[in-house]
């Protein structure tokens, strides 16, 4: 096994239980290096299983490294008590975040009697959280794209673009360096730029606009996410000052962060430079979160995030 497995298999003493189930596809990823799709992860002390159905099965042989796999016949469900029956199994681990209600009725009623489940702490998680260096490159290479996307953009952002043309001609420069989105970018110019999360429309630009671009791009699974905004034309005093403090804000937030630091804390410091600058009940969301193989995941630099940073983390930091 790898060692990002070995690494989850030194969690079993801790809740006692003799196999873990990984069935949320990035944490399979994550822990195989392999695009799991509608597949699960069975790790035992020394051995992981891939469960997967005939559609996936030869691509997994292929690509899976020091993992056995399985195809199931029937259902997942047999096949995954089959296995820890066979391998006399008492108690199995598992993620509970990533099991709907009835998705876990379901996992519970095919349980045998002789086998409990146990919901158990989220390792993969935890260990996502800090990234390797292999992790950190993608991400940068993913940043190196992405900077070079708003070179190309740069150019375009003209009174009588639309924001639906624009993002046309980001989509096929991102598609022509071979690369996808992290997640649907927006693109939101004049009052459209106000909406935190607004929808791309056939809007045309015009003088003095404001134009935010937030886009993120995806890198061999890893992700970067950035805004960044275009004025064009006359720049208000009012939006100066709030650009001013806005600006302020990230700026001491980054330089706040390093290891040790409790998540809360640099939420804080960015919210209280709002505060003093009368724009606090403007932000209304967490100061920033996780980047990796999800556009979102831990930590979350937010005011109620109790994780210490460490060394390895990424973030955005974005008030």
């Amino acid at each position: 096994m790898n060692s990002s497995l070995r690494a989850v298999t030194k969690f079993f003493p801790t809740q006692r239980i003799d196999a873990y189930l990984v069935t949320n596809d990035t944490d399979i990823r994550y822990l195989t290096d392999f695009p799991a799709s509608e597949s699960w992860l069975l790790v035992f002390p020394n051995q992981a299983v891939y469960l997967t159905d005939f559609r996936y099965t030869q691509e997994a042989k292929q690509g899976l490294k020091g993992v056995v796999v399985k195809q199931y016949q029937e259902s997942l469900h047999q096949l995954l008590f089959e296995l820890l029956k066979a391998k006399k199994v008492k108690r199995l681990g598992f993620d509970d975040r990533h099991f709907s209600l009835a998705g876990f009725k379901k996992l519970k009623s095919a349980c045998p009697k002789s086998i409990q489940l146990v919901a158990a702490d989220p390792w993969v998680g935890d260990l996502r959280m800090v990234k390797r260096a292999e992790e950190i490159q993608k991400i940068e290479q993913a940043l190196r794209i992405h900077q070079q996307a708003l070179k190309f953009l740069r150019p375009l952002i003209r009174p009588g673009m639309s924001e639906v043309e624009l993002l046309k001609r980001l989509t096929r420069f991102v598609q022509d360096q071979g690369m996808t989105f992290s997640f649907n970018p927006i693109i939101a110019s004049g009052a459209n730029s106000a909406l935190p999360h607004a929808k791309v429309t056939d809007r045309k630009f015009r003088r003095n606009d404001v134009v935010l671009v937030d886009m993120g791009i995806d890198y061999q699974g890893y992700k970067s996410d950035l805004t960044r905004i275009f004025v064009l034309g006359k720049i208000s005093s009012r939006f100066k000052n709030v650009y001013a403090a806005v600006e302020e804000a990230q700026a001491a937030a980054i330089a706040d962060i390093r290891p040790g630091k409790k998540c809360s804390e640099i939420d804080q410091l960015a919210r209280k430079i709002l505060e003093s600058k009368g724009l606090a009940k403007y932000f209304g969301h967490s100061l920033g979160h996780g980047v990796g193989l999800e556009i979102h995941e831990d930590p979350r630099l937010s005011a109620k995030c109790s994780t210490v940073l460490k060394e390895g983390m990424v973030v955005t930091v974005e008030p």
